[in-house]
């Protein structure tokens, strides 16, 4: 069950996103009594109220915005009870002072805005201690480490409890909280209206990870990196697997470089079956692979892990999809040949695109040329790969058959810029821009306009997405329906 907080500063308003969030399945909502400004009116706040209600009054302290007396807020929320409110949010230091009264059961809550206490079992005691029926923990998570500690403390707790992380980092504790056993989570009615750092939205949490499916068997599969929170992997693969039928979760999880190993050792204890894994991890997670196919092997980066029991494999499926883009696009040209063998490949970047897309170029044969932004790692790639290197700077001397841009340039929202000059595309080249979003990049624009035939990132990033669904799941996966919501996330109206 998903807890929505409404935070209004009318009254009118409240009722109305009440009644709205009703309509759209809600079963449970906060009101945050703290954000109303002027005299609070219970009675006609709960009057005919259409779902359970969680009366919740923060002071500054705690979060919240309550500006009047301490002895006023506890009036309030003494007569909440009174009024045979569903729930009502006590925090530790008042509890004891606000008796229960009716059917009206307790929420004790503590709020840790700095971190992530080590005492988490201690202070779960004291809470329980204070009649709770239900126990709320919300802290701020510093370390991925943190999430498995909040919802491990779930699972074991004696009396119903709700753990959070609050924070990108924490992200994963709301979404993993029935997974755990917690009676509910909580949302925001507005994604653009956040009451905690890291809160998802009522909507998020339902049409993305369709959260109230989520129990103790779902599989957990996500995308690590940092930063992650614009990945749009977590809408493909969540609507894969809902269309599949199959019970699984995809999340984004924030892995700072420093907290990677110990991701990876948490992992099996989250529930974690398979990992899409994106910058700057993808050459770092190599140490703890049990097993590799030949492309991770030959690339040296891995962008998807596997756990099979006591194995981790990992795969490389940027290699194959982008590939498989080029070669599609070439077969569907009238008069050009269908092989790559012989043409000069400039690969512009030296990232994990570039190493995979490179490494694919060669093994079929094309003449690889590199030339990244920053030249100690356009020289080392080159070493690995037998090839040739040229400095940024002279990138259009090059006699270039196929372009493959594997850097950031052109990414909304900097889309007007292009990493390669439209004066030094000629009719012959094969453009391929890795950049997906937005699809139509100003190289892609401008190179048919000169005549050049064009692969965007889209079909790469769509194949490349099913291959790992394939992977994580041994089921074939629905690209016409994964290309069909890229597209609508990356539309024109996001611009």
């Amino acid at each position: 069950m998903i807890c929505v907080s409404i935070a209004r500063g009318r009254h009118r308003h409240v009722i109305a996103e009440h009644k709205h969030l009703v309509s759209q399945g809600a079963t449970l909502v906060e009101l945050r009594l703290d954000y109303i400004t002027g005299e609070v009116n219970l009675k006609r706040l709960l009057a005919e109220r259409p779902s359970a209600v969680v009366i919740t009054c923060r002071r500054e302290s705690d979060g919240g915005k309550w500006a009047g007396s301490e002895e006023a807020r506890r009036m309030l929320l003494r007569s909440a009870i009174a009024e045979g409110v569903d729930y009502v949010d006590l925090e530790e230091d008042i509890a004891a002072s606000i008796p229960r009264y009716g059917k009206t059961k307790r929420i004790i809550s503590l709020h840790d805005f700095r971190r992530t206490p080590e005492d988490l079992d201690e202070i779960h005691a004291r809470l329980v201690k204070q009649d709770a029926d239900v126990v709320k923990i919300a802290t701020m998570a510093n370390h991925p480490h943190d999430n498995l500690r909040i919802l491990q403390l779930m699972r074991r707790g004696r009396v119903p409890t709700v753990g959070l992380c609050m924070g990108d980092i924490g992200t994963p504790s709301r979404l993993l909280a029935g997974k755990f056993g917690a009676p509910f989570t909580f949302a925001t009615f507005h994604h653009e209206r956040t009451l905690a750092p890291g809160q998802l939205s009522y909507q998020q949490m339902m049409e993305i990870y369709h959260y109230e499916r989520i129990n103790a068997d779902t599989a957990v599969f996500g995308v690590i990196g940092d930063p992650i929170g614009h990945s749009l992997s977590p809408m493909i693969h969540n609507a894969a697997f809902r269309k599949a039928g199959i019970n699984a979760v995809y999340l984004p999880f924030r892995v700072p470089r420093e907290h990677l190993m110990q991701f990876l050792d948490d992992a099996p204890e989250l529930g974690i079956r398979g990992l899409s894994v994106t910058i700057p991890h993808k050459e770092s997670v190599l140490t703890r692979l049990t097993d590799a196919d030949a492309a991770t092997k030959g690339i040296g980066a891995c962008n998807t892990m596997v756990w099979d029991g006591n194995t981790v494999k990992g795969y490389n499926t940027d290699e194959h999809a982008a590939l498989e883009s080029l070669e599609r696009a070439m077969a569907e040209d009238p008069g050009r040949s269908r092989s790559m063998a012989g043409l000069t490949a400039l690969v512009l970047g030296a990232g994990g695109a570039a190493r995979a897309i490179a490494y694919g170029l060669k093994n079929r044969g094309a003449k690889v040329v590199i030339s990244g932004r920053t030249q100690q790692r356009a020289e080392q790639l080159a070493d690995r790969l037998k090839c040739r290197v040229v400095d940024w700077t002279n990138r259009h001397g090059v006699g270039v058959d196929i372009l493959v841009n594997c850097t950031p340039l052109g990414m909304h929202p900097n889309v007007n810029a292009t990493p390669y000059e439209k004066h030094h595309i000629r009719p012959s080249m094969i453009l391929f821009d890795t950049v997906y979003n937005p699809e139509n990049t100003l190289l892609i624009k401008e190179g048919r306009t000169r005549g050049a035939l064009t692969v965007s990132g889209v079909d790469m990033f769509v194949r490349q997405a099913a291959l790992q669904f394939r992977l994580f799941t041994g089921q074939e996966a629905p690209m016409d329906l994964m290309r069909e919501i890229l597209k609508r996330q990356i539309g024109p109206a996001k611009y």
